[in-house]
C-alpha cells in the first residue's frame, strides 16, 4: 500500500527549492549597462586596491614608480640609470631619524588619522597670497602617493592619494607606516631611504646617524634632488638646526 505525503512537506519542499534559487548580486538591480560596468570597474578596484594595501603591511616594496621615473630621467640625462637603495627593518632604522622625520616633516604624525588639518589650512592660505605652497601633506600621505601612486600633479591623482592615504591609516600601523617611509622617501638623486642616504651623505648606515646629520638628511627632503646634507647652504643648516632643537618634543611608534 503506497503511502500519500501530505500536502505541507510538498509545500516545504518547494519553498526549500525556492530558496536555493536565489543569488544576491547588487550589480543585477542595475539595468543601465554602462552603469553596470562602471560598477563592475569599481568594485574590482576596491577590490584589488584593499588585497594591495593589506599585502603591503607584511611585505615591503621592491620599488616604485617614481624611482624608475627618476631613473630614466638621469639615464636621457647621460648620467646613467642610478638607483640606490637598502631595506632596513623598523629596529635597524636610526630612532634620530624617526625623530627628526617626524619633527620636520609631520609633528602631529602620532596623533591625526592621515591628514593635519592644520597643515592642509595654512597651505591653502598661503597658496592664496602667492606663496610657494609647501606642507600640508602628512608621512602618511607621503607614503601613500609614493607608493601606490604615479608622480604629478591633479586633482585625480590627489584623490586617489586620499583614498590610499585613508586605506593605510586603517590597515597599518604607525610604525609601518614610517618604516615604510624612511625606506622608500626620496633623498637624493638616485638614492631612496635611510640607509642608502646615510652612506651616500656621511659613509654610514641608516642605523647609526646622530641628531644632525639625521636632521640635515630630512631638512633637505622638500628638494632631495638640488640640496645636498653634505654641504648644506645656509637655509638647510638653519632648518637642520630647528629639527634637531625639537626633535626631543616627539615620540615615536614602539
Amino acid at each position: 500500500m503506497a503511502i500519500k505525503r501530505s500536502g505541507k512537506q510538498n509545500t516545504a519542499s518547494k519553498q526549500k527549492n525556492t530558496f536555493k534559487k536565489v543569488s544576491f548580486n547588487p550589480l543585477k538591480s542595475i539595468k543601465s549597462p554602462i552603469l553596470r560596468i562602471i560598477s563592475r570597474v569599481l568594485l574590482y578596484f576596491i577590490g584589488i586596491s584593499f588585497f594591495w594595501v593589506i599585502s603591503l603591511r607584511f611585505i615591503n616594496p621592491p620599488i616604485t614608480w617614481l624611482m624608475i621615473q627618476r631613473g630614466f630621467e638621469l639615464k636621457e640625462q647621460g648620467k646613467g640609470f642610478k638607483l640606490e637603495k637598502n631595506w632596513l627593518s623598523y629596529d635597524e632604522l636610526s630612532d634620530n631619524l624617526k625623530l627628526a622625520a617626524i619633527a620636520g616633516e609631520d609633528a602631529h604624525f602620532m596623533t591625526h588619522w592621515g591628514f593635519d588639518l592644520k597643515g592642509i589650512q595654512n597651505a591653502i592660505k598661503k597658496n592664496s597670497q602667492g606663496k610657494k605652497l609647501r606642507g600640508g601633506s602628512t608621512i602618511s600621505q607621503q607614503v601613500a602617493k609614493n607608493v601606490f601612486l604615479w608622480p604629478g600633479r591633479s586633482w585625480l591623482r590627489k584623490g586617489f592619494e586620499t583614498y590610499f592615504t585613508v586605506l593605510i591609516e586603517t590597515f597599518w600601523s604607525k610604525k609601518r607606516i614610517l618604516e615604510v617611509y624612511l625606506n622608500v622617501i626620496e633623498m637624493g638623486r638616485g638614492v631612496y631611504g635611510a640607509d642608502a642616504a646615510a652612506e651616500y651623505y656621511f659613509s654610514k648606515t641608516g642605523s647609526n646617524l646622530s641628531k644632525k646629520q639625521a636632521a640635515l638628511i630630512i631638512a633637505i627632503l622638500p628638494n632631495p634632488r638640488a640640496w645636498d646634507a653634505r654641504n648644506p647652504s645656509a637655509y638647510v643648516n638653519r632648518r637642520a638646526n630647528a629639527i634637531a632643537k625639537y626633535m626631543h618634543h616627539y615620540t615615536i611608534p614602539e
